[in-house]
C-alpha cells in the first residue's frame, strides 16, 4: 500500500465521507467551500491526481470530480475499522430491545436482522447459531402405539429433537420411563464423543437408546448452518446503484438462495474467531455477483458449542463507519445471550 501523507489521508477520508453521503463524484471545488479546507483548489486538484495515480480515486468522466476505487475504500475501512463506535445512546436502546424480548432464539434472530437493516440502511442476513458441539440434557420416551416410540432429546442450550422408533417388540411405558430416568442419570451433561464412548449397558434397551442418543446427537451436530434471517431490502433498492444498475441488483439474488448464502457466510468465517469483523469490498475477487457491493460479516456465539454470523450487504459507498460498530455491537450482545442460553440450559 503506497504511503499516504497526511494532506492525501485528510482529503481521501473527506471525499470518501462525502461520496458516500451524495453518491455524487467530488470535485475539489466543493472539497475547499465544503469543508473549509486551507488550500487552494489547485492544490487540491493535484492531490487528488495523486491519489488517482496511487489508485485510490478514479475518474468517471474527464469534467467530473473523483469517486473511491475499491483500493480507496479498504484504506478507509482499515482506517476506521477500530475506532468507529456506536453511540452509548444507541447501544442502550439496542441491549435494551434484546433483553425485553422473549428469550428464544427465533426472536433474538428477528429482532438482530430487523435492528442491523435499520440502523445500516442495509440489508441485513443473521445465520442462527450452529451447534458445534452437542451436550445431552434430558431424554423423554413415550409409547405410541405398537413398538413405536417417541423419542424427545433436549440439549444443553435448548435444541429440541422428537423422532418416532421402532423397536424390536412393544415396551411398556413404565419400563420406558425407567429407562429414561437411568439414562439422565448417566448421561447429564456428556458430550457425543463421551456418550459414544460408554461402556455397553446389561439392559438391551438401554443399550438401544443409547446408540440412537448418539446418533441423533452426531446428525444435529453434522447440520449444515442453522437458519438464516434477512431483513432491508428494501433499503438498498433505493440506492442508486441499485436501482440504475442490474449488476448490483444481481447481488440481492443471493438473498432468495439461502444456501448460497450459508456458503458465504461459512466461508468468510470459518477461520475467524468469534466477534472478528471482515469487510468484503467488491466481492474481494471471489464472489462475481456482490462486485458492485460490500459486505461487513461478523461471528457470534460461543466457541466450541454454538457460532453463527450475521452481516450487512449494502452497495459499496455503505456507511461504514456506523455500519462496523453496529455489526460488531450486535455480534457481541448475540454472543452473550447464546453464552447465557447454553449456561442457563445446565
Amino acid at each position: 500500500m503506497n504511503h499516504l501523507t497526511e494532506r492525501q489521508k485528510t482529503l481521501l477520508m473527506l471525499i470518501i465521507r462525502d461520496y458516500i453521503d451524495s453518491a455524487q463524484p467530488v470535485g475539489s471545488k466543493r472539497l475547499a467551500e465544503h469543508y473549509h479546507i486551507n488550500l487552494s483548489s489547485a492544490t487540491i486538484r493535484n492531490e487528488m491526481a495523486a491519489l488517482t495515480e496511487m489508485g485510490y480515486l478514479r475518474q468517471p468522466h474527464t469534467s467530473a470530480g473523483r469517486v473511491p476505487t475499491e483500493e480507496g475504500y479498504r484504506y478507509f475501512v482499515s482506517e476506521m475499522m477500530q475506532s468507529a463506535e456506536l453511540p452509548e445512546t444507541v447501544q442502550h436502546t439496542i441491549s435494551h430491545q434484546f433483553y425485553q424480548s422473549r428469550p428464544e432464539l427465533d426472536q433474538w434472530m428477528t429482532l438482530a436482522a430487523s435492528i442491523l437493516a435499520a440502523q445500516s440502511q442495509g440489508v441485513s442476513v443473521v445465520a442462527a447459531p450452529h451447534v458445534e458441539t452437542t451436550r445431552f440434557k434430558h431424554v423423554e420416551l413415550i409409547s405410541t402405539q405398537g413398538r413405536q416410540i417417541l423419542m424427545v432429546l433436549v440439549m444443553i442450550g435448548g435444541e429440541v429433537s422428537q423422532q418416532i422408533l421402532t423397536l424390536a417388540e412393544p415396551v411398556p411405558q413404565e419400563r420406558l420411563s425407567q429407562t429414561a430416568a437411568r439414562l439422565n442419570g448417566l448421561l447429564a451433561g456428556l458430550t457425543t464423543q463421551a456418550i459414544s464412548s460408554l461402556a455397553a449397558r446389561p439392559d438391551p434397551l438401554d443399550q438401544d437408546i443409547l446408540l440412537l442418543i448418539a446418533q441423533d446427537m452426531r446428525r444435529i451436530e453434522n447440520k449444515p448452518s442453522g437458519e438464516i434471517y434477512t431483513d432491508g431490502l428494501t433499503n438498498v433498492l433505493a440506492e442508486p446503484e441499485f436501482s440504475e444498475s442490474d449488476e448490483a441488483r444481481r447481488a440481492l439474488k443471493i438473498f432468495e438462495e439461502p444456501a448460497t448464502l450459508q456458503d458465504l457466510l461459512a466461508r468468510t468465517t470459518s477461520n475467524s474467531n468469534v466477534g472478528a469483523l471482515q469487510v468484503l469490498i467488491g466481492g474481494e475477487g471471489e464472489y462475481d455477483d456482490l462486485r458492485q457491493c460490500s459486505m461487513v460479516i461478523a461471528r457470534y456465539g460461543v466457541p466450541g458449542m454454538a457460532t453463527g454470523a450475521l452481516g450487512v450487504l449494502g452497495p459499496m459507498r455503505m456507511a461504514y463507519a456506523k455500519t462496523i460498530p453496529t455489526v460488531r455491537f450486535v455480534a457481541g450482545l448475540l454472543s452473550d445471550l447464546v453464552s447465557d442460553n447454553l449456561e442457563g440450559g445446565g
